[in-house]
């Protein structure tokens, strides 16, 4: 049920942005960071959530993280202006980070046969990929029938829901050794990841050779160097830089940023293209997006059997042919596109986004030792969020770079964009070959190994 709300959280509010838009007179950019202020906060607190868990225990920063949720939504329903908005969106998020990788954690903990895990982890993958193709839809049946306020208080009956059954079901646990708090990191990974997608939503406006984004593009990467630098040196690191011994998981996490990237860009442009370009109603719209959420819902939980019987590779790279396939079909997108063809590619997209999930999940969790788990989960979890954080950053600084204003030449203005997602996804085909061979699969071991034997960086 966490997932189902923060999954859900991240793609129903796209079909939400034109009304948005019109009620709060936000500007482009604005609605990126509508979107992107979420993901962004998700990307910086969830490894953060996920020590604060071990350490305090896991089923009371869930519950906690489930009622900052809640609260937070019922604050963006209620939002007078953007600026509320943007900042009830960020402390919703804040509770989003304590869901992911503590549950995840549970289920790693709780499920030690190979096998079985990898059932567990489906099913749990299966819940965010089902809950991200529900948004769109759930979106635009709301926002067309009670108004754009609704995509946020419909978390209200399932978080509080979530709350009781946790209580009742979800045995206390915190790790044996739980981890130290690591402040200097934290606020590195803050600093960065803002200041990276300050500088790319803003770029366009202020101008990219403006020294004030010149200056943010350079402390986003002067930040990001030092927190590799530091974490490094630490005994007990926020960002355990060491897993990136693994080939495999490096690949987790590179694979996560290039699939959520595209799947965030995609939602982002085809909600304004059917509204603005092609006219459509939000109800209109999110129907329209129906054979992405369905072929998403259909595959998702399959996947799970495939990667226990036959391994992540090949759902991996099935999934990375599908998703570039699906946006290769947008690229020529006109205001009378017809609507076979965007069926069409919603239904390869959406394919592409149920498999890529568990596979992404699976691999960077299963080569760690089970006290590894939840950090290794959290790092796989904030590498989707930097990801989505990101696309939707770059696409909207090229669709809003070619068009000044929404309307029919939105069609146009969203060609450079779909050729972006094609390219993330023939990254991640590469990226998948490449990490999961069996030499790279050795490196895992050795890794898992290497961090059993070093006991100053157990963590829960």
């Amino acid at each position: 049920m966490s997932m189902l709300i923060a999954g859900v959280d991240t793609t129903i509010v796209n079909v939400a942005l034109p009304s948005i838009q019109r009620t709060l007179h936000a500007p482009v950019s604005g609605l990126q960071w509508v979107v992107d202020v979420y993901t962004l906060v998700l990307a910086s607190f969830m490894m953060l959530a996920g020590s604060v868990a071990d350490r305090l225990g896991r089923r009371r920063v869930f519950q906690t993280g489930l009622a900052i949720f809640v609260t937070g939504s019922a604050v963006c329903a209620a939002a007078p202006s953007l600026g509320v908005l943007v900042g009830a969106r960020a402390f919703q998020a804040l509770g989003g980070a304590m869901l992911n990788p503590v549950a995840l954690s549970i289920v790693r903990n709780v499920f030690e046969e190979p096998r079985e895990r990898a059932r567990a982890v489906g099913i749990w993958g299966a819940a965010f990929g089902v809950s991200l193709g529900l948004g769109p839809v759930v979106g635009g049946i709301l926002v067309t029938t009670a108004g754009w306020r609704y995509v946020f208080l419909v978390n209200l009956p399932v978080g509080l829901a979530a709350i009781l059954l946790t209580a009742i079901f979800v045995p206390e646990s915190r790790a044996a050794r739980a981890r130290r708090i690591d402040p200097v990191g934290q606020l590195l990974v803050i600093i960065g990841l803002a200041t990276l997608t300050y500088a790319i939503i803003e770029g366009q406006s202020d101008g990219w050779a403006s020294a004030t984004i010149i200056a943010l593009f350079l402390l986003a990467a002067t930040a990001f160097a030092a927190l590799v630098a530091y974490e490094l040196r630490r005994a007990e690191p926020l960002v355990e830089v060491r897993f990136f011994r693994s080939v495999p998981f490096s690949g987790a996490a590179l694979s996560a940023i290039f699939a959520f990237a595209a799947y965030g860009a995609f939602l982002f442009v085809n909600t304004l293209y059917l509204q603005e370009a092609r006219g459509f109603s939000a109800l209109r719209a999110g129907l329209y997006t129906l054979p992405l959420a369905a072929s998403t819902i259909i595959f998702a939980p399959l996947t799970g059997r495939l990667v226990a019987s036959m391994g992540t590779r090949r759902p991996l790279m099935i999934a990375a042919v599908a998703l570039s396939v699906g946006a290769l079909l947008m690229t020529g997108l006109s205001a009378h596109t017809p609507t076979w063809l965007l069926m069409l590619a919603y239904v390869v997209f959406g394919s592409g986004l149920g498999l890529v999930n568990p596979p992404i999940t699976n691999t960077a969790i299963s080569g760690m030792p089970p006290a590894q788990a939840g950090v290794a989960g959290a790092i796989a979890s904030s590498s989707r969020q930097v990801g989505s954080t990101v696309g939707i950053a770059v696409v909207g600084a090229i669709v809003g770079g070619t068009s000044t204003s929404f309307g029919p030449r939105f069609a146009t203005a969203s060609h450079p964009g779909w050729w972006m997602m094609v390219s993330l996804g023939v990254a991640l085909l590469v990226v998948g070959a490449l990490t999961t061979t069996p030499r790279a699969l050795a490196t895992a071991r050795a890794t898992a190994a290497r961090l059993e034997l070093e006991p100053d960086t157990a963590v829960g």
